[in-house]
């Protein structure tokens, strides 16, 4: 994967040679249109097909051509100025699984010759340089988790994979937990098993499928890769689920808490770090096999920068129903084995940031599916290297459980966000988010979300009915 970031638009074509081959490739593989990708501000791929006959201009800048500012929550430009222009980078080109006459490949935007300062991928390039002219690379893995979902005849939407009757209409007994059940990881191969092969075919190496907690939940588990190619993977991945889901008569949702007894579905971002100079060795581990002192000083970063990365990692309202240590009627138990604190501990599961025992990787729970990829990756990465280059101590390791924890300890802990407005308030006043952002993007995307908080906040719930009509 192409992680150089080009300060013009020229630099970043791609060899004559190059896009004669690739063309070739399609072209023997009976491929006759190209989706070319450029990445909004929420992390959304946006578009053009055109035809194989023009892929050679699509790859000279001489393609489509975006008003992105008219359609992307970015309205620093107007209708008299000039479009951005993508240039595909030909280390993500794909044939389409779901439909071989297409190919898929992502693009960097590009406004007057320059980087376009509003597109999140040029942002994670810029963050994966600056990381570089430092010394460091990052490797990431993202653990993808994500509800089946169909339509009733009644057009309301229901778990896919639940044999169990709908309240009043037959006996419902006590729901059991729906984790690693064979049955109904059995009853879901005709879809999971489509999404093994695919997957495996694209090189992801995927390790294994999980049955989650909620039903008709499920997590993918594939192998690490370079920080750029873990964000292509993830925006493809969401693409690649909806489409798969569709044949089977599904459709996936990637919605953090679609209902109040659900587990969450969560996206584990795992990092670590690489030295440019020795690549292929994780400094996180030590000579004797264990966590080394660059580990910690990372941990160190990530801690510091917490409440703002979960501001780009949990980018929705929704997304902070999940982030709490208990849920009444829970599917399974009362607790919910999500992160609660902005804190560390040793393969502790309800602290932000864990370090597993069977991975020298870094673990930040606090994110989910919701979240631009290129630019939660990014905050990592940035908060990562400020640690190691400035040796931030990340203080004692919390190693007990969090939701039982003595109240008065408890205290002395920086919890994660409470809200989207506690969290997107962190971020607007983030040096670093401002950094890996650029200071146009950052604002645009405060004010998408301090938007999207008082449209949610103004709105009258089920649960207010319920709960005040009557009463008072």
């Amino acid at each position: 994967m192409s992680n150089t970031y080009y300060e013009t638009m020229k630099q970043s074509f791609p060899s004559k040679a190059r896009i004669k081959k690739e063309h070739k490739r399609l072209e023997d593989a009976g491929v006759r249109y190209v989706l070319s990708n450029w990445i909004d501000l929420l992390g959304v791929p946006k578009t053009k097909p055109v035809p194989l006959t023009d892929f050679e201009q699509l790859c000279l800048g001489k393609g489509p051509q975006f008003a992105v500012h008219s359609v992307s929550f970015v309205p620093e430009l107007g209708p008299a100025d000039a479009d951005q222009i993508p240039v595909p980078d030909l280390d993500s080109l794909v044939i389409c699984p779901w439909d071989p006459t297409c190919a898929w490949v992502f693009a960097d935007l590009w406004w007057q010759d320059k980087p376009y300062n509003l597109c999140p991928r040029q942002a994670l390039k810029r963050t994966i340089q600056d990381a570089a002219d430092q010394g460091y690379a990052m490797m990431a893995g993202i653990e993808p988790e994500f509800i089946t979902m169909q339509w009733d005849d009644k057009g309301q939407p229901v778990k896919a994979f639940d044999d169990d009757p709908a309240p009043g209409e037959g006996l419902r007994p006590r729901r059991q937990a729906f984790g690693y059940d064979a049955e109904y990881s059995i009853d879901a191969m005709g879809f999971l098993g489509e999404l093994i092969d695919i997957l495996n075919d694209l090189g992801w190496q995927l390790h294994d499928v999980v049955a989650e907690g909620a039903y008709s939940q499920f997590e993918l588990d594939f192998h690490y890769t370079d920080v750029l190619q873990m964000a292509d993977r993830m925006v493809f991945l969401r693409v690649l689920l909806k489409e798969i889901a569709k044949k089977h008569g599904m459709f996936v949702t990637f919605m953090p808490k679609p209902t109040t007894g659900d587990w969450r579905s969560g996206a584990h971002m795992n990092t670590s770090l690489q030295s440019v100079k020795k690549p292929g060795i994780n400094l996180y581990e030590g000579k004797k096999g264990e966590w080394s002192q660059t580990a910690y000083h990372a941990i160190g970063g990530l801690l510091k920068h917490g409440a703002a990365m979960t501001a780009i990692a949990c980018s929705t309202v929704n997304s902070y129903n999940g982030l709490v240590p208990k849920v009444g009627g829970f599917e399974g138990g009362v607790f919910t084995w999500a992160p609660t604190h902005i804190t560390y501990g040793w393969n502790n599961r309800s602290a932000m940031l864990r370090m597993p025992q069977s991975r020298f990787a870094i673990e930040n729970r606090a994110a989910d599916m919701c979240m631009n990829p290129y630019l939660g990756l990014g905050m990592s990465l940035a908060a990562t290297v400020d640690g190691v280059v400035n040796k931030i101590d990340p203080g004692p390791s919390v190693d007990e459980d969090l939701y039982l924890m003595d109240e008065k300890k408890q205290k002395k802990l920086e919890p994660l966000p409470r809200n989207l407005l506690e969290a997107t308030e962190k971020l607007a006043q983030s040096k670093l988010a401002k950094q890996v952002l650029g200071e146009q993007m950052l604002s645009s995307f405060v004010a998408y979300k301090m938007d999207e908080w008082e449209r949610y906040h103004q709105t009258t719930t089920d649960w207010e009915l319920q709960e005040y009509l009557r009463l008072y």
